[in-house]
């Protein structure tokens, strides 16, 4: 007994000391990928083309830099950086989790046959939808100083959770009842400022050069997210007063087509014909012929809500058999089909809540995330994911908004339809869905409801014949799943990297 207790004292202190020297050569990452511009250059050159051509007249004037607020500005961080590695311990990401960069650029032009091709292909169809998505109303305008107030009359657009430069001449008031606050990037010297960081900010100066050389360096930060909303500013002097909107709103991604490698118009590639069916079959082979007669290899999608469906065959032709308005409801419930119902619930006022999935093992996932899309010049830009939410919901103690959600989920139908699945990824599409509403739904996530999901602890010598084909098909060949998915990436959304938790 005597020695059976020394053993375990033995023990106890092995362990101990094998603790502390794991946690002390074992520093647990925890640090986001810096995506900060990588350059040495004086953060001054962020207001090159910021602050416009009024502060060409004030160049004497000295002042000074707010690091912390100037440091909010866009930089151009399109960069493809990942954690430093360091020493893990198994399972560790699930307490800290790195991030992890994938250069898209590299992984999807070094297996391509004619890169050169393909990136001028990008270029071309992202002109294109440059010149389709072009509104006149989102153009920057500056109204002279004639009132004398000079102040933007639109074309002013700040991202959720993001910081701007405002163009414009006064004293600025907040008029609408969105979370947000005033500051400058720069202090210029006799000019007091009150309300610094609140709805209202008062600039005054004996100098008026002074007083229009601060205006150039006022900025604007939206502090609760919403993916598309606007917000009124005032914008006055004691006798003169004026309004603008600012936007509030992610930018319009891209969602480019890659009809393939040729050079000359195909329309087979860029075009599907679908027609709706009912009981005129007749007119619907007169329609097949003269389709035919054209175009012999486009593909023709039927939709056929016949009672009696008869057969449409031939080659190059869907058919489908389908009810009658099936889903037209305002909401839908979405879940996976190992889903088992316990409740569900809508948050007030949402376009999309997502909930919880609770594992066999009693373990309760959300799967929240954030994204943001970061410029990155005419190579494309940089997609970022982090773990996470933006803010809580009121009134709702359990929910929160963020950007993506877990794969249950009520959503208004009609803002689904918007955004819409793409068809390439039919198996696997979860993330790039999100990607894809990114400023068209407002997602919230709310961790009290919850389904149960049908246990994936299944024995290898257990498992039916359904079970294998199915995996069969959900977890296909990786190289053919990663191909695929990185065209997505490059080509559709036009991204040169991805980094992610």
């Amino acid at each position: 007994m005597h020695n059976s207790s020394r053993k375990c004292v033995r023990l106890a202190l092995l362990s101990g000391i094998l603790l502390v020297a794991l946690f002390y050569f074992w520093k647990p990452n925890r640090k986001e990928v810096d995506i900060s511009s990588s350059q040495v250059t004086p953060i001054k050159k962020l207001f090159t083309g910021k602050i416009g051509d009024a502060t060409n007249g004030y160049k004497d004037i000295p002042y000074h830099i707010k690091e912390e607020m100037a440091s909010r500005l866009a930089q151009n961080a399109c960069v493809c950086k990942a954690d430093e590695k360091t020493f893990r311990l198994p399972l560790s990401n699930l307490l800290f989790p790195h991030v992890w960069a994938h250069n898209l650029d590299q992984a999807f032009l070094e297996f391509h046959p004619d890169p050169e091709s393909v990136k001028q292909h990008r270029a071309d169809e992202y002109n294109n939808f440059r010149e389709r998505s072009y509104n006149p109303a989102d153009v920057l305008n500056v109204a002279d100083a004639n009132s004398p107030l000079q102040y933007p009359t639109q074309g002013v657009l700040v991202r959720p959770l993001k910081t701007i430069i405002i163009p414009g001449k006064g004293i600025f008031n907040m008029q609408k009842n969105i979370e947000t606050h005033f500051d400058v990037a720069a202090q210029v010297d006799m000019v007091s400022i009150q309300g610094v960081g609140e709805k209202n900010m008062v600039l005054s100066s004996p100098l008026l050069s002074a007083l229009n050389k601060q205006l150039q360096f006022v900025t604007y930060t939206n502090t609760v997210f919403h993916p598309k909303t606007a917000d009124t500013i005032q914008f006055a002097t004691k006798d003169h007063q004026s309004f603008f909107t600012i936007k509030i709103e992610h930018r319009n991604n891209p969602k480019l087509y890659n009809s393939g490698y040729q050079k000359e118009y195909n329309i087979t590639a860029l075009v599907t014909i679908a027609t709706k069916t009912f009981l005129r079959y007749d007119k619907l082979k007169d329609l097949i012929d003269s389709i035919r007669e054209y175009y012999p290899t486009v593909t023709i999608v039927i939709a056929d809500d016949n009672e009696h469906p008869q057969p449409v065959t031939g080659p190059h032709i869907e058919h489908y058999i389908m009810p009658f308005g099936k889903v037209n409801k305002l909401l839908f419930l979405y879940v996976m089909t190992w889903s088992l119902f316990q409740e569900a619930r809508l948050v007030k006022n949402s376009e999309f809540v997502g909930g919880a999935v609770r594992e066999a093992t009693g373990y309760t996932a959300t799967y929240r995330h954030t994204i943001s899309v970061e410029d990155g010049g005419k190579e494309g830009d940089c997609l970022h994911i982090r773990l996470g939410y933006h803010h809580d919901i009121k009134e709702f103690p359990n929910c929160v908004v963020a950007d993506a959600v877990i794969n249950f989920f009520m959503a208004r139908t009609v803002k689904v339809q918007q955004v819409g699945f793409d068809p390439r990824l039919a198996r696997q599409a979860h993330l790039e869905f999100f990607i894809d509403a990114l400023g068209h739904l407002h997602i919230g996530s709310c961790s009290d409801v919850i389904v149960s999901h049908a246990s994936k602890i299944i024995l290898p010598w257990s498992k039916t014949d359904v079970q294998k084909a199915y995996e069969k098909f959900r977890y296909s060949s990786s190289a053919t799943n990663a191909k695929t998915h990185n065209e997505v990436f490059y080509f559709k959304n036009r991204f040169k990297c991805m980094t992610s938790q």
